[in-house]
């Protein structure tokens, strides 16, 4: 394999967690009469963390964006996907097969707080193909689409960012993986591809099977 290391983003890549943080996001956002289409809240908080976003949240609503607020978010969201989460098709698979390659030099380097990281891999399988290796962008000073959880990731693994892969599935993330100077691969199943092209991904795929011979 002609990467020192490996960094996956998690939702998106590693789990099918979107669809279901986004559903109980909108419904929060509608209790406080801000009324979304799950497009439209797609479009707006995918690849983000719902903190960043404050200012649009509270223009929306009319009300603060409070810690009570958050901590009332993440508890229905986590209970969310301890319920419903799937792991994303053939990523088990496409893991197992980069982290025997490696020799385990893989990371999960998230935009999500820890605790959702942990959760999601945990309930999928995943944990252990990580453990150690997990890096939250919310324990960062910036998080994506800025560098720095990649960055602290390729550290963690005594690897140079130019010589890491980075598999991502938003442009944010994409963007930050690029910022760090990584080579990224950008798992796009549905989507704008050529948006993704255009940003300077090496390649865009849309099977997580099809990963480990793209990283080869």
């Amino acid at each position: 394999m002609r990467f020192e290391a490996v960094l996956f983003d998690c939702d998106g890549v590693l789990v099918d967690s979107e669809p279901v943080v986004n559903r109980v996001l909108r419904e929060m956002l509608a209790e406080r009469g801000w009324a979304l289409t799950q497009e439209e809240c797609m479009a707006l908080f995918v690849g983000k963390m719902v903190r960043d976003e404050r200012e649009r949240i509270e223009r929306e609503t009319g009300q603060p964006l409070t810690e009570e607020w958050l901590t009332a978010f993440r508890a229905r969201r986590n209970a969310a996907l301890e319920a419903e989460l799937n792991i994303v098709a053939h990523a088990r698979e496409a893991v197992h097969a980069v982290h025997e390659r490696l020799d385990a030099r893989i990371a999960c380097a998230s935009g999500a707080d820890r605790h959702k990281v942990e959760l999601q891999l945990r309930k999928v399988g995943l944990h252990a193909y990580f453990d150690g290796r997990i890096f939250s962008g919310h324990e960062m000073p910036r998080s994506k689409p800025h560098p720095d959880v990649y960055l602290a990731a390729a550290a963690a693994l005594a690897a140079e960012p130019r010589r890491c892969a980075v598999v991502e599935d938003t442009l944010t993330g994409a963007a930050a993986g690029l910022a760090a100077g990584a080579t990224v691969f950008a798992y796009v199943p549905q989507g704008d591809a050529e948006a993704f092209r255009r940003a300077g991904v090496a390649a865009v795929f849309g099977d997580m099977a099809q990963l480990p011979a793209l990283l080869s």
